[in-house]
């Protein structure tokens, strides 16, 4: 084998890890997810210029049909959140009737989390359904 050959089957292995699955474009948080604790259900779409990130409250059980939270039944608890980072955004989160500055990042492909601060800080963590 010359060195020519060697170095083309070098740079063809090369080509092929870097386009296999394990080093493909990291999941898209699109889709529906339910909250760890079972109480409730969102489908997340990508929205505005198609890299911000919206979630539309689909469903509500148990201790998580407050008031607070039934009002935002079938409305968007996070509209236009920005990407700060690739699978990370930030942007306004509403829990319980209140709106507070959050974050969302997507921790694995089926792994959401979730959290927001207004005097007090919550984390919420969502698995794709």
């Amino acid at each position: 084998m010359t060195k020519f050959t060697t170095r083309v089957a070098a740079a063809l292995c090369l080509a092929a890890a870097a386009f296999s699955p394990a080093h493909a474009a990291a999941q898209s948080p699109e889709g529906k997810w339910q909250m760890s604790t079972g109480e409730a259900r969102v489908t997340v779409t990508l929205c505005g210029d198609g890299t911000q990130l919206c979630a539309q409250l689909t469903w509500l059980s148990g201790a998580a049909r407050t008031e607070g939270n039934l009002a935002l039944l079938n409305g968007y608890v996070v509209s236009g959140a920005r990407a700060v980072d690739e699978g990370e955004w930030k942007g306004k989160v509403q829990f319980d009737g209140d709106s507070a500055t959050g974050s969302i990042k997507l921790v694995s492909d089926d792994t959401l989390r979730v959290s927001g601060c207004k005097l007090i800080c919550k984390t919420f963590e969502f698995n794709r359904i």
